[in-house]
């Protein structure tokens, strides 16, 4: 006997989370949070739409955060900044090129001196050249592993020991991190290191009661995602619950991470893409 289709109205999952509207909840209050990768790219027809590090940025300052936004666009991590600002919290920004080494140590002094503080981390960059094995170099090799693996191990190098007790580090990585059939094998490789890393991470901020642990979302609705999805028209068409996801979604799993909520939660990684890297897809 078969089973009948069923099909998902996306609608039913467009809760206020989900798109960004709903009012914080004060679970940051008072902390001091750096998000490197704040800004993001321009892309045509996709303007009033988050992507994780704004996301991110803004819903933590709805909790209460200071933020501070760091990212090589300074125009880009600026509209970031504005937007909190504009709903009444404290943001500065910071630009960077965390592909220099001696870059990320300079980063993390300076948001520190900005805020007074830091109690709250979330390292968001990342880049891909799309290139399958037969067509990688030795240079797009080691420049994805330098921005999307050596810096996130050189901003936590400079981090814990400024950080104060009991602070909150996240790593955002992504599905890819488990699936080759991207054919992207750079970007996989780097993204499947995060989740090491922040295993690494967490052990060595065990006295200093510093926890870290790493996000990795699925198909989301983000700038990057909509030039993804340009390029590979069918890729969104079997995703559980008949949508992408969100930046926003994205975020909400973040702030969970970084607040007391999970204060017993570390050298984790959570999977925010609706179930599909585990097979229950459409």
């Amino acid at each position: 006997m078969s089973i009948p289709e069923r099909k998902v109205n996306p609608q039913i999952q467009m809760f206020a989370e989900a798109i960004g509207t709903a009012p914080g909840r004060n679970r940051m209050q008072g902390r001091h949070l750096l998000v490197v990768g704040a800004g993001q790219r321009a892309v045509e027809g996709a303007a009033d739409i988050a992507g994780n590090g704004r996301a991110i940025a803004m819903l933590a300052a709805r909790e209460g955060a200071r933020v501070v936004c760091a990212d090589i666009n300074a125009g880009s991590a600026g509209e970031t900044a504005a937007r909190i600002s504009a709903e009444g919290s404290w943001a500065k920004t910071l630009t960077v090129d965390v592909a220099i080494a001696e870059e990320n140590a300079r980063m993390i002094t300076a948001a520190h001196e900005a805020m007074g503080a830091l109690d709250a981390l979330v390292l968001n960059v990342g880049i891909s050249h799309g290139r399958p094995l037969a067509k990688l170099t030795p240079e797009i090799w080691d420049r994805e592993f330098a921005i999307n693996l050596r810096s996130h191990m050189l901003a936590c190098q400079a981090a814990l020991p400024v950080m104060a007790p009991g602070s909150a580090i996240v790593l955002i990585s992504s599905l890819a991190s488990q699936r080759p059939n991207g054919h992207n094998p750079a970007y996989e490789c780097t993204k499947a290191a995060q989740l090491a890393l922040a295993r690494s991470v967490a052990l060595a901020g065990q006295r200093q009661g510093i926890r870290c642990n790493a996000v990795a979302p699925g198909l989301i609705d983000t700038p990057l995602g909509r030039v993804a999805t340009q390029n590979r028209p069918k890729r969104a068409t079997m995703v559980p619950f008949g949508r992408q996801g969100t930046g926003w979604e994205v975020a909400y799993a973040t702030i969970f991470l970084l607040s007391n909520e999970a204060s017993y939660i570390n050298a984790q990684s959570i999977f925010v893409d609706g179930g599909l890297g585990s097979g229950i897809a459409m």
